[in-house]
């Protein structure tokens, strides 16, 4: 509206019809509102408005001129970017432009410059309406946690009953993790960027720069737990029950829930981590599991990195949450 406005009554063009598409659909097509993601899509829309208008004067207006034009456009964005929404946004303006005609007193630089009136208008937006980011993170960081949650608990029955078919799905969920962890990644990426330039967020800063660490580390454990959960799927072929490491799975899964409470309630940080030291001490698999097979030591030594990752999300560093734990 604000960008429309401007068009109008300052620059006096008098139907900016682009300043209010390219500022909405900046903002409207993008879940990442990192100012440099809506900077690349408002880049894509002018690079359709403005190819769109050189070849509507080269070639003029048409249904075959459409085309070539729609063409040429979503080229020359593919190869400038690999982002298909960069595509999108160019050939979206680029359409607007061949299908509403200009004004004939207009300019010929007009909607070019409400195109970029309208960009102007969506990094402002990005940058000073107040928002709080901390509502999206939080969001995909419960999904992430909870589904960690149901791997693990499938992982320690599987150990349990000796069963590896379950040890099998287990590692099946714990694959599907990665596109979790991707989109906690996204939405923190894209809160964090936006409270570096809006005076809102200022006081958001510190606890997103700690939600980063929590979110390295669990990505970290996460690929050490499809590390478990593949060995433990060797181990459990024979069929017998294994409750050393499912054991101590389970008490290394109550602390990663803690972890996940701390992010909402960061007086969990304490418990979770006392938790996790308290697991980590004992992981020495010749005193655990004397006599044990290698292959029940092996599993148990994949459990060292992954309560490495686990002290680490609750702010130790990586130094002090190896040192937690006995040398072997």
């Amino acid at each position: 509206m604000g960008a429309y406005v401007f068009s109008l009554f300052v620059l006096g063009h008098s139907a900016p019809v682009l300043a209010g598409t390219v500022a909405v659909s900046s903002l409207g097509l993008v879940r990442d509102a990192r100012p440099r993601r809506v900077a690349e899509t408002v880049g894509g829309m002018l690079l359709g408005i403005v190819i769109s208008e050189i070849l509507l004067r080269l070639v003029g207006p048409g249904w075959w001129q459409l085309g070539i034009t729609l063409a040429v456009v979503v080229f020359v964005a593919r190869a400038l970017s690999p982002q298909p929404g960069f595509a999108i946004a160019a050939a979206i303006q680029g359409l607007i432009v061949l299908l509403f005609p200009m004004a004939p007193t207009e300019a010929s630089w007009s909607r070019l410059a409400d195109g970029a009136v309208g960009g102007v208008a969506a990094l402002l937006v990005t940058a000073l309406v107040p928002r709080n980011p901390r509502a999206e993170v939080l969001r995909d960081a419960r999904t992430l946690f909870a589904a960690i949650d149901d791997a693990t608990a499938t992982l320690i029955r599987a150990l349990e009953d000796g069963d590896r078919s379950r040890a099998e799905r287990a590692l099946e969920k714990a694959r599907a993790l990665d596109p979790l962890v991707r989109a906690w990644q996204e939405s923190l990426d894209s809160a964090v960027a936006v409270a570096r330039i809006s005076p809102f967020l200022r006081r958001r800063r510190a606890e997103l720069d700690r939600y980063r660490r929590v979110m390295t580390a669990t990505d970290l454990a996460v690929r050490n737990l499809r590390v478990v959960a593949r060995r433990s799927g060797y181990l459990i072929d024979d069929g017998v029950p294994r409750p050393i490491p499912a054991d101590l799975l389970r008490s290394l899964a109550r602390a990663l829930a803690l972890v996940g409470e701390s992010l909402d309630d960061i007086a969990q940080q304490i418990p979770a981590r006392e938790a996790a030291r308290a697991v980590a001490r004992h992981l020495d698999p010749a005193q655990l599991a004397p006599g044990a097979s290698a292959g029940e030591h092996s599993v148990i030594s994949a459990l060292r990195p992954f309560a490495v990752d686990l002290l680490v999300a609750t702010g130790l560093g990586e130094d002090e949450a190896r040192a937690a734990m006995p040398r072997i």
